[in-house]
């Protein structure tokens, strides 16, 4: 999960609780004096609907109901004995107003929530000898809760969401930002300077990590200056080397054996400057199958033993360069150290596309695997040899990183080296 949808959650989730507490206060603060007031209102109807009744000209009287029922919704019924109540909820606020009710009108007060399936609030009262019954709609017991108030909250709690919404954008923002930062600088690449800015804690993590890019950038150019410069200038003495080897009259056994040494170090050289270029090369749209196509028939051409397995993966952006490079490293690792047949294959597997080289070599320990992918990194016992300067996985690691992915030394099934250059698909 994001810092930025944790913090959008966790601060909705307060904003929740709050308006849920607040609500929740509201009513336990808003019930007493809501009771009291619909007591008094339903005591002042009761008393003013008998003081109406007795003395109310007989004659006026049925009029008197009438205009009260169309007017206040009051509605006059005499006790009966068949008649069926229905009691009151089980409310608290009901209690409140019965029990104030009962106080002010006595102990004999019946209440009830329908009478003979009329539903309202009823309340008896007596004249003389005689038990009435005044009905008061339900909606003056109900809590204002309508479209209204349910929109007002509703707006109000979409404002807070969205406030949260920025406030996590605001803190997550430039988190990410260093996490893009740092990501750009595993994959071998001087990212872009952060911005400096925002509290004080985000402002010192940007700057101490701008410095730090900077001082990793300025390294990285200072390696790659010093490995230049001196694989450039062995290449004079090496050519003055060969051409007065070719023109000693040595024995051909011996002039044979000092042209490879020469050789050799000569493709040291190379992978230094192929290790000091780092060059950013861009990335298009490819046929990747047809690229190790081509890197296998070269090799085929200088009598190597290389099969190319299964390749369905499909169009791909890389650099052809690069991966022409690293696949090329990864081949002449299995056929140093390994000889025999080596395979290239490529395949899509959860979203990655997968190129191996395997051989069948002795194959590399496994907590070694990690220690090789170093610059100027030999494996001593296995995969030692003269001439190698240790370069060779560093630079298809740098190129995997590049691409977004990684590089993954693993053993094969039956024996042997599976060098994998996992790609983002």
């Amino acid at each position: 999960m994001s810092l930025f949808t944790r913090s959008f959650l966790l601060i909705a989730l307060l904003i929740l609780a709050s308006a849920a507490a607040t609500y929740q206060i509201y009513r336990v603060y808003e019930r007493e004096p809501r009771a009291r007031e619909l007591a008094q209102q339903t005591v002042s109807i009761v008393n003013l609907t008998r003081a109406a009744l007795v003395n109310a000209d007989p004659v006026l009287r049925r009029y008197l109901l009438i205009e009260l029922n169309e007017r206040e919704g009051i509605r006059l019924a005499p006790v009966t004995g068949g008649e069926v109540l229905e009691p009151l909820p089980e409310d608290l606020l009901f209690k409140l107003v019965a029990a104030k009710i009962t106080a002010s009108l006595g102990a004999p007060t019946r209440f009830a929530y329908a009478r003979n399936r009329v539903e309202g609030f009823w309340v008896s009262f007596s004249i003389d000898e005689d038990d009435y019954w005044v009905m008061l709609p339900r909606e003056r017991f109900e809590p204002p809760f309508g479209l209204e108030l349910l929109g007002a909250g509703l707006g109000v709690i979409g404002l807070a969401l969205a406030g949260a919404m920025l406030i996590a954008g605001r803190l997550s923002r430039p988190l990410s930002a260093i996490a893009a930062a740092a990501a750009e600088v595993g994959r071998g690449r001087a990212p872009a300077p952060l911005a400096e800015r925002g509290p004080r804690e985000i402002r010192t993590v940007s700057r101490a990590f701008n410095r730090m890019a900077g001082d990793l950038a300025a390294m990285e150019r200072e390696r790659a200056m010093v490995l230049a410069g001196i694989s450039h200038d062995l290449r004079t003495p090496l050519s003055r080397l060969r051409l007065g080897l070719e023109m000693s009259g040595a024995e051909r056994s011996a002039a044979e054996a000092m042209g490879a040494d020469i050789e050799e170090i000569d493709e040291v050289i190379a992978q230094f400057l192929a290790f000091a270029k780092n060059e950013d090369e861009s990335m298009a749209p490819g046929d990747l199958r047809a690229l190790l196509g081509e890197i296998a028939e070269s090799y085929r051409r200088r009598e190597h033993a290389i099969r190319v397995g299964e390749c369905a993966v499909g169009p791909l952006r890389f650099a052809p360069l690069a991966i022409r490079r690293a696949v090329t490293n990864l081949l002449d690792n299995a056929l140093r150290y390994a000889g025999g047949e080596v395979e290239i294959a490529a395949r899509r597997e959860r979203g990655l596309v997968v190129v191996e080289v395997l051989d069948r070599g002795p194959g590399v320990p496994a907590q070694e695997t990690e220690r090789l992918k170093r610059p100027f990194t030999r494996l001593d016992e296995s995969r030692s040899g003269p001439g190698r300067s240790g370069l060779g996985l560093a630079i298809v690691d740098r190129i995997a990183r590049a691409h977004g992915g990684r590089l993954e030394l693993a053993p094969r099934p039956g024996g042997g080296l599976a060098a994998r250059i996992e790609l983002p698909a």
